[in-house]
């Protein structure tokens, strides 16, 4: 059976103290779109799921004991998001900051071929963007690191 959603092998599920804000946040600042909201009898989100390209991201309420915003413990993050982009990354991050997000790391060129910023959105999460710019070897992004670097494709 096809599934209707379109949902890839893996996906990260993020927790908010307001989820609806967050659903019109992540619209705005970095241009996922919604594709299923459910509220209870009560308007409260019990679940989500956005895309962005072809993958999905699910965002839930803190419903319970083990799950909260980083807002909710003091900003602390135990993951980040990483999504990668086509084209357009620094534009991206400017259409974030101008969203309110926090900008962590300005866009900037990696050893590894990628151009890369960091922004925290108005609950503390970590996302991180990034684009490939450029094809680098392993060889060449040893050099460039000093590190070592195994599984290199």
């Amino acid at each position: 059976m096809e599934d209707p959603f379109r949902r890839t092998a893996l996906a990260p599920a993020l927790f908010y103290r307001e989820p609806l804000g967050a659903l019109d946040w992540l619209e705005q600042a970095f241009g996922f779109a919604r594709t299923m909201v459910i509220t209870d009898d009560q308007g409260r989100l019990a679940h989500a799921e956005m895309r962005f390209g072809d993958s999905y991201l699910m965002i839930g309420s803190e419903w319970t004991d083990y799950t909260a915003s980083p807002a909710s413990v003091n900003g602390k993050n135990t993951q980040s998001v990483h999504v990668h982009l086509r084209d357009g990354l620094d534009a991206h991050c400017e259409r974030a900051r101008a969203a309110g997000a926090v900008i962590v790391s300005e866009p900037e060129d990696q050893f590894y071929g990628d151009r890369v910023y960091t922004a925290r959105d108005p609950e503390g999460h970590v996302w991180t963007f990034g684009q490939t710019v450029r094809q680098v070897s392993r060889e060449e992004a040893e050099q460039a690191s000093g590190l070592k670097i195994d599984g290199w494709i």
